[in-house]
C-alpha cells in the first residue's frame, strides 16, 4: 500500500460522509489525519499544529473553501491544497487554481483519484525542497578527497563511516580546519538510509546570530521587522535527509538550547509560529575546536554537547598521515588540471619530499590550493608556502624544530604579509574562515 509516513493531512468537509471516507482512507497511508467541518474549525486547529496538505471543500457553511484559501497563502501557508467539490464550472476550477490550489477534484471520485492527487502534492513538495537545496548547494570540488590514502588513520576513518553511516545517530565531526569534516559527512550521508534524500549543509559561522535561528527553523509572517511573508527553514528542506551543521561552536547559547529542544524531541517551532513541525532528517554537526573545552569554558552548552556526542568522529590532520600525500597530488592534479584546462603537474621526487617536511597547518584544503596554484603557473609553486622567500622553503628541512603554534603563527603572519594584511584575502588562501583567522589573531595578542 503506497503511503506517505511523514505527512500530516488536514481534511476540511461538512458532508461527514465524506470525512469518513477521506479519513478512513489515508489515515493508514499518513503520519496523522486531522478532519474538520468548516474553515473557521479549520484555521483554528492550524494556528497550533503543522501540516503538510490541506483537503478543502469550496462549498462549506460560513466562509467558503476558496476565500479561506486566498487568506491562508496571505498568512503564509506554504502547504499544499487540494479543493474539492460536488459543482464547478471553468470559472470555478480558474479562481481556485489562482488561489492556490495544488490540484482541483469534482466529487464524487474514487480512491484510485484521491490517491494520486495526494502523490502529485507529495511529489510536488519533494521537488520543492530539492531544488532548493540544489540552488544553495556548493558541493566541494574536492569530492571525495577526504577519503584518499591507505594510511592507518585513513583507513581506521574509513572503518567508522562504514560502521556509523546505516544507524540514525547524530554524529559529531572534530577536526581542524581543512581536514574534510564536511566532506566524510557527505560520504555518511551517501552510505545511510537516508542517501535519497538531501543533504543540507549550512556554515552557523556563516549566518549573522540575528538571523541564524529563523535561517535553521524559519519563521511566520510578521515573526519580526521584515518578515512580511512566511518563510521555510533548512530544517524543514533536510526533512528525509541529512542536515549538516558546520562550525557548530559558533551557535549563540541562546541558539543552542533551541537546537537541543529539537533534537530531543524531533520537533521544531518556526520563529513567530505556534505550530510544531515534526522532524525527520539525521543531524550531523562539525567543529575545527574541541566542544569538550568550549563546555569547560562556558560558550558551549554541556547537554547539547553530550546530545550531539552520540558518535564522535575525529578527523586527523595531514601532519598525522603525511604517507597519504603522494595519492592526495596525484587525486588533485587528475581532477583540477582538467578542470583548469592545463597540463598535469610533474612533480619530482625533492619536491615530494619538502611536501612531506612541511607542516600543514591548513591540512588538506591547503595542500589542494597549493596544487591548483601549482597547476595555473606549471610548476610547484613553493612561494605559495612561505611568500616572498622561496629560499625559505628549502632551508625549512634543515632548521631547528619548533613547536606547533609558532609554525603556524609564522606561516600565518607570512601569508598576511603577502597581501598587505587583507584578511580576507589571507583567511581566502589559507583555506580558512575570516572569523577564525581574526580569532587566531586576537589569541597571539592576548598571551
Amino acid at each position: 500500500m503506497e503511503g506517505w509516513p511523514d505527512w500530516s493531512i488536514l481534511i476540511v468537509d461538512d458532508e461527514q460522509g465524506m470525512l469518513n471516507f477521506l479519513v478512513k482512507t489515508l489515515a493508514p497511508r499518513c503520519h496523522f489525519v486531522m478532519s474538520a467541518s468548516s474553515a473557521e474549525e479549520g484555521a483554528e486547529w492550524l494556528r497550533g499544529h503543522h501540516v503538510d496538505l490541506v483537503i478543502l471543500d469550496i462549498s462549506l457553511p460560513g466562509k467558503n473553501g476558496v476565500t479561506w484559501l486566498k487568506e491562508l497563502r496571505e498568512q503564509g501557508f506554504t502547504g499544499e491544497v487540494i479543493l474539492i467539490t460536488a459543482f464547478a464550472d471553468l470559472d470555478t476550477a480558474i479562481e481556485a487554481l489562482r488561489a492556490g490550489a495544488s490540484d482541483f477534484i469534482l466529487k464524487p471520485f474514487r480512491v484510485p483519484q484521491i490517491l494520486n492527487a495526494v502523490k502529485q502534492c507529495h511529489e510536488r513538495a519533494r521537488l520543492r525542497r530539492e531544488n532548493f537545496v540544489l540552488r544553495r548547494a556548493v558541493v566541494p570540488a574536492t569530492g571525495g578527497s577526504a577519503l584518499v590514502g591507505d594510511s592507518a588513520p585513513m583507513q581506521a576513518l574509513r572503518t567508522s563511516i562504514t560502521r556509523v553511516a546505516p544507524v540514525h545517530s547524530t554524529v559529531l565531526l572534530q577536526g581542524e580546519s581543512g581536514t574534510g569534516k564536511e566532506l566524510v559527512a557527505r560520504e555518511l550521508h551517501a552510505q545511510s538510509p537516508r542517501s535519497a534524500g538531501p543533504f543540507v549543509p549550512v556554515n552557523c559561522a556563516a549566518v549573522s546570530p540575528e538571523l541564524i535561528e529563523s535561517e535553521l527553523f524559519g519563521h511566520a509572517r510578521g515573526a519580526f521587522t521584515g518578515a512580511t511573508r512566511a518563510r521555510d527553514g533548512l530544517f524543514h528542506y533536510a526533512q528525509g535527509g541529512t542536515l549538516f551543521l558546520d562550525e557548530i561552536a559558533e551557535l549563540p547559547l541562546p541558539i543552542q538550547a533551541t537546537l537541543l529542544r529539537a533534537i530531543e524531541d524531533l520537533k521544531i517551532r518556526p520563529v513567530g509560529s505556534e505550530q510544531l513541525v515534526p522532524l525527520n532528517l539525521r543531524i550531523m554537526a562539525a567543529t575545527n575546536r574541541r566542544l569538550a573545552d568550549e563546555v569547560a569554558a562556558g560558550r558551549f552548552r554541556k547537554d547539547l554537547y553530550f546530545r550531539l556526542q552520540v558518535v564522535d568522529l575525529n578527523l586527523p590532520p595531514l601532519r598525522d598521515h603525511m604517507s597519504d600525500i603522494p595519492a592526495l597530488v596525484a587525486f588533485f592534479v587528475d581532477q583540477l588540471a582538467p578542470a583548469l584546462g592545463v597540463a598535469p603537474l610533474q612533480i619530482s621526487a625533492q619536491e615530494m619530499d619538502f611536501l612531506h617536511q612541511y607542516h600543514w597547518p591548513g591540512n588538506v584544503r591547503e595542500l589542494r590550493n597549493l596544487i591548483e596554484r601549482s597547476l595555473i603557473l606549471g610548476s610547484l609553486n613553493v612561494s605559495a608556502l612561505y611568500p616572498g622567500d622561496a629560499q625559505r622553503a628549502t632551508a625549512s628541512a634543515s632548521a631547528a624544530p619548533m613547536d606547533l603554534l609558532t609554525m603556524e603563527k609564522r606561516h600565518i603572519l607570512s601569508v598576511m604579509d603577502s597581501v598587505q594584511g587583507d584578511k580576507t584575502r589571507a583567511a581566502q588562501l589559507l583555506g580558512v574562515s575570516r572569523r577564525t583567522l581574526e580569532r587566531r589573531v586576537a589569541e597571539w595578542n592576548n598571551l
